[in-house]
């Protein structure tokens, strides 16, 4: 097995079945990203030296745009495709087997979890992966302490809590919070809501 040929069975949301020919290569390219994150998190390295290792880890360019706080951890890295503008703070780990698509301007907080794998539910089952992508979209804000579950799509604009649980898609333009992570506002009204607060502050003056 290839790696292409891996991705391509985690991509199309097949079954990873424990001890199966996939399941070892996972476990291959795990001890890489171990090397990798290693090199990454245990010493000084300049902006420009970090784009590097991180596009080492993720088999892919990296824009110059992207900044990142070490540590940050991964046990895959090969199915992670970002865009320009992106910054993730320290601490940040990314379950990436099932596929992470990180589009332009998104902000990723402290400590934030992206997990793309669930497990089998039946106990004879419990050792096989159950991979689904996460597409986080434009100019995402997600706050420190987070969770985005498997499957999850987050729409433009959108602003993710700190400490949030997202389980389920959310909207674009939109600010969601709690556990399980629901829409507290629209960020459109509230900017209205200033902007009119503003103007009324404005004729009192």
């Amino acid at each position: 097995m290839n790696l292409q040929q891996f991705l391509n069975h985690l991509n199309s949301g097949k079954t990873v079945f424990a001890g199966s020919q996939e399941h070892q290569y996972m476990c291959k390219l795990s001890q890489d990203a171990l090397r990798l994150t290693a090199k990454l998190n245990n010493f000084y390295h300049t902006p420009a030296e970090i784009r590097e290792i991180f596009a080492e880890l993720i088999g892919k360019p990296v824009d110059d745009t992207f900044d990142l706080f070490p540590p940050f951890y991964t046990d895959c890295g090969k199915n992670i495709t970002i865009g320009k503008n992106v910054f993730f703070n320290s601490g940040c780990k990314f379950q990436d087997q099932g596929g992470i698509v990180i589009d332009d301007g998104t902000l990723i907080g402290h400590n934030v979890v992206l997990a793309t794998l669930n497990h089998g539910f039946a106990q004879e089952e419990r050792h096989d992966l159950l991979p689904a992508p996460i597409h986080i979209g434009k100019n995402v804000w997600i706050g420190s302490n987070a969770t985005i579950l498997p499957g999850v799509t987050i729409g433009d604009g959108a602003i993710v809590a700190a400490g949030a649980v997202v389980a389920k898609d959310v909207p674009a333009n939109v600010v969601v919070g709690g556990v399980p992570a629901i829409v507290i506002r629209s960020i459109h009204e509230r900017a209205k809501t200033s902007a009119f607060l503003d103007r009324m502050q404005s004729a009192a003056q």
